[in-house]
């Protein structure tokens, strides 16, 4: 029998264009050019953002310098990026505020350094202000004193992101400084802890390579616009390497954190002038009460603060060793206070200077719902009463009988 024929079951794409007709081989082969130069297209965007976006990234090293000078050890290692023309650098505090491996505490004075690719040698960095809650620090280099200007990055509007969008990360994962990596964003809104302790709200979820040492250096959109700063990873059994799960600071937040650290410094944030009791202690009063006390139950009261001119009422001692409760805040402009969280991000989305309007609940009786304008203060103009009155609870014997309550922007 003669030997069947044998024909290939994945043609080959030359093949496939000799069995077409002559217009219908020109229009594939047109298509296949186009697909072709998408590809290459896409690599050349790339190389072209990291050339453009790359001198504005910095290497930044942290080291603790013991006092003679002589000894240093090192504290921390990340990233960051130029922030303005001025001399602004922006990075995550935690790259910063890192203590020495296998040492305990932060006595010795620390030390900055920072490297930009377009200078051979590092400069020295002053901290501008920080903000531990949404980890992120401003430093400060000489522009006259570096070889060539300073190139800031641009910033995207954060808010008009979505789901799918092409993202860059450049940073120096491992100390392997000046990296590229790409992703895509995938997903919006993430809320992750800080080194403050508090929730970052709306951070972007991103499966770009990210590990140790991107920290504070820049996530960028496709144009080499600046989209949030590169912040944490999700590290199952703390292996601390790159799993496809990274977040970062949107750079809405950034702009408004990063605007008021330049301007007003780490006091920047606005207060009411009022101690919150905790969560806990406020839960343990609704359960003695047998009723629910949603909201945020103020503990103390600033002499000569926003809440004093309103008179607001703090907790306090009653009769035979009894708590008196104070006022509970149960709304910020119409936005339900369910607990301390909720109130310290209305609060911190605030403007000093600008009313607001608070819903009371006073003395807890919720027979005595009221709306109060408030106006808050920054909290530099709150912090020679705050230490007074700390110094003061050092001193009093025997303690407060109402709970301590937690300040509003004070890392305690």
């Amino acid at each position: 029998m003669p030997a069947a024929a044998v024909h290939s079951q994945e043609p080959s794409e030359s093949f496939a264009i000799e069995e077409l007709n002559t217009h219908d081989a020109a229009i594939l082969n047109r298509l296949l050019e186009e697909l072709r130069g998408d590809l290459s297209t896409n690599e050349s965007a790339r190389v072209r953002v990291f050339e453009a976006v790359s001198p504005s990234v910095a290497f930044i090293s942290t080291s603790l310098v013991h006092p003679s000078g002589q000894h240093s050890f090192p504290a921390g290692a990340g990233s960051g990026f130029v922030w303005d023309a001025e001399g602004h650098i922006v990075t995550n505090y935690h790259v910063i505020a890192g203590r020495p491996s296998g040492r305990r505490g932060n006595a010795f004075p620390r030390k900055v350094m920072l490297k930009l690719p377009a200078h051979e040698s590092s400069v020295e960095a002053t901290v501008v202000g920080h903000e531990a809650d949404k980890d992120v620090a401003v430093l400060k280099i000489d522009p006259a004193a570096l070889p060539a200007p300073l190139k800031p990055v641009t910033l995207a509007l954060s808010s008009s992101l979505k789901v799918g969008q092409s993202v860059l990360a450049i940073g120096a994962p491992f100390g392997l400084d000046w990296s590229l990596s790409s992703g895509i964003v995938s997903a919006l809104g993430r809320d992750i802890e800080g080194v403050g302790g508090r929730p970052i709200k709306d951070c972007i979820q991103t499966d770009a390579a990210i590990n140790p040492g991107n920290s504070g250096g820049p996530l960028l959109d496709s144009r080499g616009n600046l989209i949030g700063m590169n912040t944490m990873i999700y590290a199952p059994a703390g292996l601390g390497g790159n799993v496809g799960v990274g977040f970062a600071v949107p750079s809405d937040t950034l702009h408004r954190v990063v605007t008021q650290l330049i301007t007003h410094g780490s006091a920047y944030r606005p207060s009411l002038g009022v101690s919150i009791l905790p969560d806990q202690v406020r839960l343990a009063f609704s359960r003695q009460l047998q009723r629910p006390l949603e909201g945020a139950l103020i503990a103390e009261v600033v002499p000569g603060g926003p809440a004093e001119a309103l008179e607001l009422a703090p907790c306090g001692p009653g009769p035979r060793g009894a708590i008196t409760l104070g006022d509970m805040i149960t709304g910020v402009d119409g936005v339900r206070v369910r607990s301390n969280e909720d109130l310290l991000c209305a609060i911190e989305e605030a403007e000093a200077g600008v009313p607001l309007s608070l819903t009371l609940m006073r003395g807890c009786d919720p027979e005595r719902v009221e709306e109060v304008a408030i106006t808050p203060v920054r909290k530099q103009a709150l912090v020679a009463t705050l230490d007074q009155m700390d110094a003061a609870d050092h001193q009093r014997a025997p303690p407060t009988p109402s709970p301590k309550g937690l300040w509003w922007g004070r890392a305690e």
